[in-house]
């Protein structure tokens, strides 16, 4: 047996189409597919997030997605006038930084930038 790749990965959430909302507003997520609020696929720059509901989820709700961009700041300011919350972030110096949010329901993510 081998792994052929990673098939999903997916945010559980109890609002899948109000986070769906979220994320092509704060972070310009193209949406490929929708089930009502079962499962929704978002695409990033050719990769895959599902945000699942509870029917389709193995987990009441969890999951970190870690999202590279250009501009922390223009980005941070997006997600709050998405109806985001930042809740923290971290300088690593010569690594870059990181930016922790939240989405509508609670879900942390982070922001990347590379120096």
């Amino acid at each position: 047996m081998s792994v052929l790749r990673i098939q999903n990965i997916y945010l559980a959430t109890a609002k899948a189409g109000a986070d769906a909302e979220f994320y092509q507003k704060a972070l310009g997520a193209e949406l490929r597919f929708a089930d009502g609020e079962h499962w929704i696929q978002l695409s990033f720059g050719g990769h895959s997030l599902a945000l699942a509901g509870a029917r389709e989820s193995a987990v009441e709700q969890g999951g970190v997605v870690v999202f590279e961009v250009d501009d922390i700041m223009g980005a941070a300011e997006a997600i709050a006038a998405a109806g985001g919350r930042v809740i923290g972030e971290r300088d690593m110096g010569l690594h870059g930084r990181t930016l922790t949010f939240t989405d509508p329901s609670g879900n942390v993510s982070q922001l990347f930038q590379r120096r």
